[in-house]
Protein backbone atom coordinates (compact mmCIF):
# COMPACT_ATOMS: atom_id res chain seq x y z
CA UNK A 1 0.00 0.00 0.00
CA UNK A 2 1.15 3.53 -0.71
CA UNK A 3 1.56 5.90 2.20
CA UNK A 4 -0.54 9.04 2.21
CA UNK A 5 -0.72 12.09 4.43
CA UNK A 6 -3.49 14.24 5.84
CA UNK A 7 -2.23 17.75 6.51
CA UNK A 8 -3.31 21.12 7.84
CA UNK A 9 -1.84 24.38 6.58
CA UNK A 10 -2.02 27.76 8.28
CA UNK A 11 -2.64 30.37 5.61
CA UNK A 12 -1.49 33.99 5.65
CA UNK A 13 -4.93 35.14 6.88
CA UNK A 14 -4.62 32.70 9.83
CA UNK A 15 -7.23 30.36 8.36
CA UNK A 16 -6.63 26.61 8.30
CA UNK A 17 -6.71 24.47 5.17
CA UNK A 18 -6.96 20.67 5.31
CA UNK A 19 -5.96 18.32 2.52
CA UNK A 20 -4.38 14.98 1.71
CA UNK A 21 -1.45 13.97 -0.50
CA UNK A 22 1.04 11.21 -1.30
CA UNK A 23 3.98 13.66 -1.30
CA UNK A 24 3.74 16.25 1.44
CA UNK A 25 6.82 18.32 0.48
CA UNK A 26 5.74 18.60 -3.14
CA UNK A 27 2.15 19.45 -2.19
CA UNK A 28 3.22 22.24 0.18
CA UNK A 29 5.46 23.63 -2.55
CA UNK A 30 2.52 23.62 -5.00
CA UNK A 31 0.29 25.42 -2.51
CA UNK A 32 2.92 28.12 -2.01
CA UNK A 33 3.51 28.54 -5.75
CA UNK A 34 -0.21 29.07 -6.38
CA UNK A 35 -0.66 25.71 -8.10
CA UNK A 36 -2.47 24.03 -5.23
CA UNK A 37 -6.06 24.37 -4.14
CA UNK A 38 -8.00 27.45 -5.19
CA UNK A 39 -8.54 28.29 -1.51
CA UNK A 40 -4.82 28.62 -0.77
CA UNK A 41 -3.91 30.60 -3.91
CA UNK A 42 -5.15 33.87 -2.43
CA UNK A 43 -3.88 33.07 1.06
CA UNK A 44 -0.17 32.48 0.50
CA UNK A 45 2.21 31.78 2.01
CA UNK A 46 0.95 28.66 3.74
CA UNK A 47 2.77 26.91 6.54
CA UNK A 48 2.49 23.23 7.41
CA UNK A 49 1.23 22.97 11.01
CA UNK A 50 0.00 19.36 11.19
CA UNK A 51 0.29 16.10 9.32
CA UNK A 52 -0.57 12.47 9.88
CA UNK A 53 0.87 9.61 7.87
CA UNK A 54 -1.56 6.80 7.01
CA UNK A 55 -1.17 3.64 4.95
CA UNK A 56 -3.44 4.49 1.99
CA UNK A 57 -5.23 7.32 0.24
CA UNK A 58 -8.73 6.14 1.18
CA UNK A 59 -7.89 6.43 4.87
CA UNK A 60 -6.32 9.85 4.26
CA UNK A 61 -9.45 11.01 2.44
CA UNK A 62 -11.68 9.79 5.29
CA UNK A 63 -9.64 11.65 7.89
CA UNK A 64 -9.52 14.78 5.70
CA UNK A 65 -13.31 14.70 5.40
CA UNK A 66 -13.74 14.40 9.17
CA UNK A 67 -11.32 17.24 9.91
CA UNK A 68 -12.94 19.53 7.32
CA UNK A 69 -16.28 19.09 9.10
CA UNK A 70 -14.85 20.35 12.41
CA UNK A 71 -15.11 23.98 13.43
CA UNK A 72 -11.95 26.07 13.74
CA UNK A 73 -11.75 25.63 17.51
CA UNK A 74 -11.37 21.86 17.15
CA UNK A 75 -8.92 22.20 14.26
CA UNK A 76 -6.81 24.58 16.37
CA UNK A 77 -6.85 21.97 19.13
CA UNK A 78 -5.48 19.36 16.69
CA UNK A 79 -2.73 21.78 15.64
CA UNK A 80 -1.91 22.79 19.24
CA UNK A 81 -1.51 19.16 20.31
CA UNK A 82 0.69 18.18 17.36
CA UNK A 83 4.33 17.40 18.14
CA UNK A 84 6.19 20.25 16.38
CA UNK A 85 9.36 18.15 16.24
CA UNK A 86 7.69 16.03 13.55
CA UNK A 87 7.67 19.07 11.26
CA UNK A 88 11.47 18.97 11.24
CA UNK A 89 11.25 15.63 9.42
CA UNK A 90 9.47 17.32 6.52
CA UNK A 91 11.87 20.28 6.12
Amino acid sequence: MDDAYVYILRCSDNSLYTGWTNDIKNRLDKHNKGKGAKYTRARRPCKLVFYKKVNNKNKAMQIEYRIKRLNKKYKENIVDNFDRKKLELID
